[in-house]
C-alpha cells in the first residue's frame, strides 16, 4: 500500500484544504459502505501552510461570539473557521506546517489512542531530525519543555477514518498565538523551530520529513507517492 502525499505549495486558504480533505474522507466512507467497489482509496496526507486563520474545535462550534470572531480576524488580516477536530481555538498560518492524514485506522491496526500516539511520535522524530528535543506532557500536543508547545494535535474520526491532524511551528510569527489562549492552556507558551534556534527551514522541507516518518510508523505502507496540487 502506498501513502499518497499531496502538497499544496505556497499559502493555502483553509476552506480549500478542508474541501479537499472532505472529498478524501468521503471516498473512504463510500468504499467502506461498498467494499466490493473496484476503487480502493489510498491513505493520504495533505501538507501545506495556511493564510492566517483561527479555528475552533468541535466543543466550541457555535459558541464563539461575533465580537470574539471580529477580534480574531484582526481587521481582515486573518480568517475564522469552525472545525470538527478535537481541541479548542488555535492558529494556523504562514511558517506553520499543517499536516492532515486521511486514512482508515483499521487498515493500519490502529486504535484512536494509538493513532494519536503515532502522531506524537512522528512529530517528536521530525523535531529530532532537526536537532530539537521534543516530548509529550500531560497536556495534548508536543512540547520542548513543560511550558513551550511546538506542535498542536487535533483530529476527527468518522467510522475509523481520520481527518485534520497536526500543526507544527517552523517559522511561525508568535504574535498570532499571543492573541489567544492557545488550545485553552492558560499560562503556557508556544515556540517554533526558529524559536529553538533552527532557522532557514521551509514548511515544505519539514513536511516531507514528517510524511516520511509517518509512513515509517504505519503498518501496511511500503512507500510514498508525492504530488503537488495548486493551492488557493
Amino acid at each position: 500500500m502506498r501513502l499518497a502525499h499531496i502538497h499544496l505549495p505556497g499559502l493555502t486558504r483553509y476552506a480549500h484544504a478542508s474541501t479537499l480533505q472532505e472529498r478524501l474522507v468521503r471516498s473512504f466512507l463510500n468504499y467502506k459502505a461498498n467494499p466490493s467497489s473496484t476503487f480502493t482509496p489510498n491513505p493520504t496526507v495533505i501538507t501545506t501552510e495556511f493564510h492566517p486563520v483561527y479555528t475552533c474545535g468541535r466543543r466550541e462550534v457555535g459558541n464563539v461570539s461575533h465580537e470574539q470572531q471580529a477580534y480574531l480576524k484582526a481587521d481582515g488580516r486573518a480568517d475564522f473557521a469552525e472545525a470538527l477536530r478535537g481541541g479548542q481555538t488555535t492558529f494556523h498560518g504562514p511558517g506553520q506546517l499543517a499536516a492532515y492524514p486521511i486514512l482508515d485506522l483499521k487498515q493500519h491496526g490502529l486504535t484512536p489512542r494509538r493513532y494519536v500516539a503515532l502522531l506524537e511520535k512522528t512529530l517528536i522524530e521530525t523535531c529530532a531530525d532537526y536537532g530539537i528535543k521534543a516530548m509529550t506532557t500531560k497536556n495534548t500536543g508536543v512540547w520542548v519543555d513543560e511550558e513551550h508547545k511546538i506542535a498542536a494535535i487535533g483530529v476527527h474520526l468518522r467510522r475509523s477514518v481520520s481527518s485534520h491532524g497536526v500543526g507544527l511551528n517552523v517559522g511561525t510569527d508568535m504574535w498570532w498565538f499571543n492573541r489567544i489562549v492557545a488550545c485553552g492552556l492558560e499560562g503556557k507558551k508556544t515556540t517554533s523551530f526558529e524559536g529553538q534556534g533552527v532557522k532557514g527551514k521551509s514548511v515544505a522541507q519539514v513536511g516531507d520529513v514528517f510524511v516520511r516518518r509517518l509512513a515509517e510508523g504505519l503498518q501496511n505502507v511500503d512507500g510514498i507517492d508525492r504530488t503537488i496540487q495548486d493551492a488557493c
